[in-house]
């Protein structure tokens, strides 16, 4: 049968309809930027997160990135630590501001960026570390913000992968400096179109990026610093209201499905598994496992019918844009071998047990040939 990596479906029965219902209200509304509907969106997600945070709108999560290093007063010449498998976003957002990017070996298993790792590449020069939630768990913050706090350096979390998701029950998000989030349609909490926020507890921050992100005007025409015109819209925050209704409830039902997976998948021939950290709970944006026969594998299933994606075919320092980084293939072998056996299996809401059994049994008549 027919399983598509990643579909729109109706899961929370009527949501379609409500999301179709609140795009007619708007274009009868006329109303389209900076309006309610992005007020109120910034109100309910920031109380969804955490009391006392502050969440701003912006155009995309790579908008969310960029402005929150400039709030956090990242610049020339100062080098930001990120995990060496992320996707090139975070590495460019940190160019943008003309920092460096200095890479970092992510966990083997969790594939996430630890304090062990980020430790060893502290210079004098470094100012912050940008762990990314990778593919929807946690990092261990607790160990990076210690880190952080015994180097003095700012900490922005890249959450695009991981909305709802806690580490010690604590929402991602809310441990650093500031958080970047994105809303790209197929997240966790996906609009229908571009959408992003960043997310901080600091005043001072909040108040740079509601003004850099809106032209750098605090009082409309009275440009107090030289900002960009990153805004999110009305329609998008429309959506992203009702969405963020049933987030919980998007991500409770892809922890069932990876859970089907992982007991289904169990010792099946030399397949890697996703594996979650100890006070992590994984919210699983991508279920990645891993194989050497990854390209044999994918092909199987695509003649099956099955959808797959490999997050990410290539590591970042191997990218052509990048040379001018100096780094060589063989200097992060973690993340390497990750790009070399990655394979995403479809996983998300509204996925059909027998599509899901499907998939399961592609996958097992593979080893069994």
């Amino acid at each position: 049968m027919e399983v598509p990596y990643f579909a729109f479906r109706d899961f929370v029965p009527g949501v379609q309809q409500q999301l179709e219902q609140a795009l007619v209200q708007m274009a009868k509304r006329g109303n389209f930027i900076l309006g309610k509907e992005v007020h109120s969106f910034q109100k309910e997600f920031a109380a969804y997160l955490a009391e006392g945070t502050t969440a701003i709108g912006v155009g995309n999560g790579y908008d969310a990135l960029v402005i929150s290093l400039k709030a956090l007063g990242i610049g020339i010449g100062d080098e930001v630590l990120m995990p060496s498998n992320s996707y090139m976003a975070t590495v460019n957002a940190v160019l943008q501001v003309r920092a460096k990017p200095v890479l970092v070996e992510p966990d083997a298993y969790t594939y996430n960026l630890t304090a062990a790792n980020a430790e060893k590449a502290i210079t004098p020069k470094t100012k912050a570390m940008l762990p990314v939630h990778l593919y929807g768990q946690p990092c261990q913050m607790g160990e990076l913000m210690q880190l952080a706090a015994k180097y003095k350096l700012r900490v922005l979390e890249d959450c695009a992968q991981a909305h709802g998701a806690t580490f010690k029950d604590q929402k991602v998000g809310t441990f650093g400096d500031a958080a970047a989030f994105s809303f790209y349609p197929t997240k966790n909490l996906g609009a229908m179109g571009d959408g992003g926020a960043v997310v901080t507890n600091n005043i001072i921050i909040a108040d740079f990026v509601q003004q850099y992100c809106n032209y750098g005007q605090k009082q409309k025409y009275i440009g107090e610093l030289v900002g960009v015109n990153s805004r999110l819209d009305e329609l998008q925050a429309a959506i992203l209201r009702i969405k963020l209704q049933h987030l919980n409830q998007y991500n409770t039902e892809r922890q069932r499905l990876a859970k089907v997976y992982l007991k289904e998948l169990q010792s099946i021939g030399d397949l890697i598994l996703p594996r979650t950290a100890d006070n992590c709970n994984h919210v699983y944006h991508i279920f990645n496992i891993r194989t050497k026969y990854r390209e044999a594998l994918q092909n199987h299933l695509s003649k099956s019918g099955i959808g797959t994606a490999i997050h990410y075919p290539m590591p970042v320092h191997l990218q052509p844009a990048y040379t001018f980084l100096g780094y060589q293939s063989g200097d992060f072998p973690v993340a390497e071998e990750l790009a070399d056996t990655s394979l995403s299996l479809p996983l998300f809401p509204g996925m059909t047990e027998v599509e899901q059994e499907s998939v399961i049994e592609v996958v097992k008549e593979f080893y069994n040939r």
